[in-house]
């Protein structure tokens, strides 16, 4: 199970005190006469934003903190985000708490609850008062409560100038107070992208999907609310929506179809947001790259989860987009950690490209994979698109790279109309190893010609499960493919099906991370819970692995060879790696 940032800092500190008990836990900030009551600026917000998240002041130096005698260490280390998230909302987790500090929390006494319900409000004491200006620097300077009760020693002391509190307090007041947009006393409002030109089969199948899914959410609340659906079904919906602030929200689905030039995108996803604007978008599929709605959701911050796309943007800063694989990049890194397990001396590697988003990310998941094993790169020879790969430049390529004698392994990132190219290894000329990606062929890669399988190695990302039986668009799966499925363990080969199991996966983390929320439906919680999920299954990608800032939950793929004959199976040479 993949350990969230919070994991991580728990066992640093676990092993420099012995945990006490967490009586309550941390403050940061509040309300008080000695700060300027005029409304903060967006600058001074950024600079707040920023101390909270990464520890670093304005001027540039890292926060430092001191650890009940330890020497001082730097903010990054312990910034505010690390154990109370960005939301601000905290978390509860292995039996340690960490209380909320946003602005809707801090500044209000805290009650005493059981599961959420506020235990015997007015009749017992709070667990704290409400922050005030100078218990704040007690709690920030001297690592003490409101009540003058020393805090847990995980809680660092910081070493604050006023001006620089200042900054903190003002961003604190703004974090987490109000709903994010899309949220409505009784709607919760979510959204779907689609580009024009994805092929009417997928659109129909992610359509429906998501339809059904909102349509039996609804249903369920519809069932909780009403008296005359019995005490079955109340008990139901109970059980289905734990959260009794959800049960008063519908979901409601806005489909947003992508016309033309993705150049254009941008504004059309801004008009679409600006005329309804939604908490988050959810699945969605589009020809090319999810670049343009990924810095659509960046810039805007709005959650962007699972998006069934194998052009995801690479990013190790970026927070708002989560994916369910780093797509074709990803078989690329597998494909290079395959070759260098099999590495001999005096082999050339030869890596034919094609010019289009696919052969590219491939090429550059293999490269930096590749490099980073210490590796001496490859020759490489594009293929400017819409240009055939023929076969006598193929034979050109791997002549001149075995001179000498050499033994030569190819990789050949292109798409099914390479495959006739391949058939000139039926002659005396050919490679030691051919590479393909399995995805990048789609349908196409169980027509490989036969005499190529015995040295030709195939990136395959999918597992080798029969997809289970959905509980969304059960209509969508064709008879034939419920007959593969009944015979045991089958690869998914159906376009469309894989968009089905996505979407699907979509709605099971969706219906999950909603149930998390606990009726705190800000965005950046939506993440954060996201972040401190445990596994989850996926019935294309086995298991999904989250944690905090973690932003591809699929991590393998496997190398495999297609068997003989007309109907061939596919035969894994690899394990199901994980870079």
């Amino acid at each position: 199970m993949t350990r969230s940032t919070w994991h991580r800092l728990k066992a640093r500190l676990s092993s420099l005190f012995s945990r006490a008990a967490l009586a309550i836990p941390l403050f940061l900030c509040v309300l008080g006469p000695a700060f300027p009551a005029h409304a903060a600026t967006k600058e001074e917000l950024k600079l707040g934003e920023r101390i909270y998240r990464e520890g670093i002041l304005p001027s540039g130096e890292r926060l430092r903190v001191n650890l009940h005698g330890e020497p001082a260490a730097p903010g990054l280390t312990f910034t505010c985000a690390s154990c109370h998230l960005r939301s601000g909302l905290g978390a509860f987790d292995e039996g340690v708490y960490v209380p909320a500090i946003n602005g809707e929390k801090l500044f209000k006494p805290l009650p005493r609850t059981y599961k959420g319900i506020v235990l015997n409000e007015g009749a017992e004491p709070p667990l704290r008062p409400a922050y005030t200006e100078a218990a704040l620097i007690e709690a920030l300077r001297h690592g003490k409560d409101p009540n003058g009760r020393q805090l847990s020693a995980s809680m660092p002391q910081y070493q604050f100038e006023e001006k620089d509190l200042k900054l903190l307090v003002a961003y604190l007041k703004s974090l987490s107070v109000e709903f994010s947009p899309g949220i409505s006393e009784d709607r919760i409002r979510i959204a779907t992208v689609v580009s024009d030109d994805l092929p009417p089969a997928k659109r129909d199948a992610l359509f429906t999907t998501l339809t059904f899914f909102v349509n039996l959410k609804n249903g369920q609340i519809k069932g909780f609310g009403n008296p005359r659906s019995g005490s079955k079904s109340r008990l139901m919906a109970e059980n289905m929506l734990p959260s009794r602030e959800l049960v008063t929200k519908s979901l409601s689905l806005a489909r947003w179809v992508l016309r033309g030039s993705p150049d254009t995108w941008r504004a059309q996803l801004e008009e679409y947001y600006r005329n309804d604007p939604v908490f988050a978008m959810v699945g969605g599929a589009v020809n090319g790259s999810w670049q343009p709605i990924h810095q659509f959701c960046e810039q805007n911050g709005i959650p962007s989860i699972f998006p069934a796309t194998d052009l995801p943007v690479l990013s190790e800063n970026d927070w708002y987009t989560l994916y369910q694989s780093k797509g074709f990049y990803q078989e690329g890194e597998s494909a290079a950690h395959f070759l260098a397990q099999k590495q001999v001396n005096e082999t050339a590697l030869v890596e034919i490209v094609r010019e289009s988003p696919q052969g590219k990310a491939l090429a550059a998941g293999f490269r930096h994979a590749w490099q980073e094993l210490g590796q001496i790169a490859p020759v490489t020879v594009s293929l400017p698109a819409g240009e055939k790969l023929e076969a006598k430049a193929l034979q050109s390529a791997m002549e001149k790279a075995g001179e000498g004698g050499r033994a030569v392994r190819l990789l050949v990132w292109d798409d099914a109309s390479a495959l006739p190219a391949l058939a000139l290894f039926k002659e005396k000329l050919r490679p030691e190893a051919l590479v393909l990606s399995g995805r990048y062929l789609g349908e196409s890669l169980w027509t490989l010609p036969e005499p190529v399988r015995g040295f030709t190695y195939l990136t395959y990302p999918y597992i080798f499960m029969p997809l289970p039986k959905p509980v969304m668009g059960r209509t969508l799966i064709p008879e034939d493919t419920k007959q593969a499925m009944r015979k045991g363990e089958v690869p998914v080969r159906s376009e469309t099906q894989q968009v089905i199991a996505q979407t699907n996966a979509v709605t099971q983390l969706l219906s999950l991370l909603l149930m998390d929320l606990k009726g705190n439906y800000y965005r950046d919680n939506l993440l954060d819970v996201a972040g401190m999920m445990t596994d989850q299954p996926h019935p294309l990608f086995g298991r999904l692995s989250f944690g905090t800032g973690q932003r591809y939950a699929s991590k393998g793929c496997y190398v495999v060879q297609l068997g003989p004959g007309t109907n061939p199976e596919l035969v894994k040479q690899t394990g199901w790696s994980a870079q």
